[in-house]
């Protein structure tokens, strides 16, 4: 759940002008729904990422990334994330995160191997 400290802040970020707020965590189906659900009554747009998720069951993980899709959450991944941030090979970073990424990421489990 978004905690009052974490409300009290938010409004004082990016000049007052924070829409967007990307989460990751442990017990998708509880602290992060929790949290994203709350971020998305506050008027943000919530990016879940994907592969930074983990639920004791398989099975919670996945209705819980399903339910926050169908709410309103951006449900992605992390690469996907990172190049969003960056905006194309423009940035100066650009090759490092590219770097990052060129290494394969581990088995999410979210998706039956080919």
């Amino acid at each position: 759940m978004m905690i009052p400290e974490v409300s009290e802040i938010l409004p004082t970020l990016c000049s007052g002008k924070l829409k967007s707020i990307v989460l990751f965590g442990v017990e998708t189906h509880v602290c992060v729904q929790q949290t994203a659900l709350d971020f998305l009554a506050a008027g943000y747009d919530v990016h879940v990422l994907a592969d930074g998720t983990s639920s004791r069951s398989q099975m919670d993980r996945v209705f819980a990334l399903e339910r926050l899709r169908q709410c309103g959450c951006f449900v992605s991944t992390s690469e996907t994330a990172l190049l969003q941030l960056i905006a194309g090979k423009d940035h100066p970073k650009f090759k490092d995160v590219q770097a990052i990424i060129k290494v394969s990421a581990p088995c999410s489990g979210l998706v039956p191997k080919l």
